[in-house]
């Protein structure tokens, strides 16, 4: 059986034809549009040229924002136009089709458990790890969401009381330490206490500096950049205690696009996380693993849902 998956990002609309065994037949990218109907319109138009050319059962949408739980209505997006719409059942009424929606990371976080890094664990948890923090727990095969369909916002544990201010309105957040800008903010920090540092960072505007800048200067040997990578690790081990005092996984996944500098920072990380967590050396740790799937696993675990979500449904539209 083939389905389509589609990650609604910011900046681009992709659709995919995945088979099942999670491998992509055809890829198709569109703009983001600016309105809602005109985004309900450019996903359709997209699905309806994939599905003319493949014999497609279903559509999963891996949308970057809160699903209501039965995944029908996406309630917010902070970067898409939609506000407490129920874009599943207009969409499945324009094409024809069963329709589901996800939660990003949870649909990556399938990906991940059915094809990738965690396959065929029984709890693995997803940690995205990008300009914030994405969260996805599976168990024994099925995405915990919660009781309202939002959970889990580990980029929000609060890891620093009084800490760094967050977008979410706290401070001390996770993802204020151990994210692609929280790598910035902490290289700016130490150039800011020590302007005089020899170090490839000071011809950089602190202001202008990203994660990439940090970790490519880490990578090239770079005193204050790798005192930064050494921070993000710390961090990200503490915080991989919290969500193994809390679950108790088998398998953390790191995902996301830090994770592309995971050889830098993740040995120790683990190290922290094996120090930190409660019962240290006395219990087992979960295995911490980089992401198989690339930038597709949230297209790969959406086409996943929905292909179960037809073979799970009598009537499935």
């Amino acid at each position: 059986m083939l389905t389509i998956g589609v990650d609604v990002g910011g900046t681009s609309v992709r659709a995919s034809v995945v088979d099942p065994q999670g491998e992509i037949l055809e890829t198709l990218r569109r703009p983001t549009p600016a309105t809602g109907p005109e985004l309900n319109a450019a996903i359709a138009g997209t699905v309806r040229e994939l599905a003319d050319r493949h014999p497609v059962a279903g559509v999963g949408l891996a949308v970057a924002g809160f699903v209501s739980e039965d995944r029908r209505v996406v309630r917010f997006a902070p970067h898409l136009a939609w506000r407490h719409v129920a874009v599943a059942d207009e969409l499945a009424e324009r094409l024809g089709l069963p329709v589901v929606l996800e939660h990003d990371a949870n649909a990556a976080g399938i990906a991940e458990q059915r094809f990738g890094a965690a396959m065929g664990a029984g709890v693995a948890a997803l940690v995205a790890i990008g300009t914030g923090i994405g969260g996805a727990l599976v168990i024994r095969g099925e995405v915990f969401r919660g009781a309202y369909g939002v959970a889990p916002e580990l980029g929000h544990l609060r890891l620093v009381p009084d800490g760094r201010p967050c977008s979410c309105g706290k401070r001390g957040c996770w993802e204020r330490y151990c994210s692609g800008t929280a790598l910035a903010s902490t290289a700016a920090e130490f150039l800011a206490t020590d302007p005089d540092a020899g170090t490839l960072l000071a011809a950089t505007d602190p202001a202008a500096l990203t994660g990439v800048d940090v970790a490519r200067a880490a990578e090239a040997g770079d005193p204050v950049a790798r005192r930064a990578v050494d921070e993000l690790a710390r961090w990200l081990g503490e915080g991989l205690a919290l969500v193994a005092d809390v679950y108790d996984p088998e398998v953390v996944v790191i995902a996301g696009g830090v994770s592309d500098s995971a050889h830098l920072f993740l040995d120790a990380a683990r190290e922290h996380y094996a120090a930190s967590v409660t019962g240290a050396g006395h219990r087992p740790l979960a295995a911490v693993r980089v992401a198989r799937c690339g930038d597709m696993a949230a297209i790969v675990g959406a086409a996943t849902l929905a292909r179960e979500h037809v073979a799970a449904t009598p009537n499935p539209a």
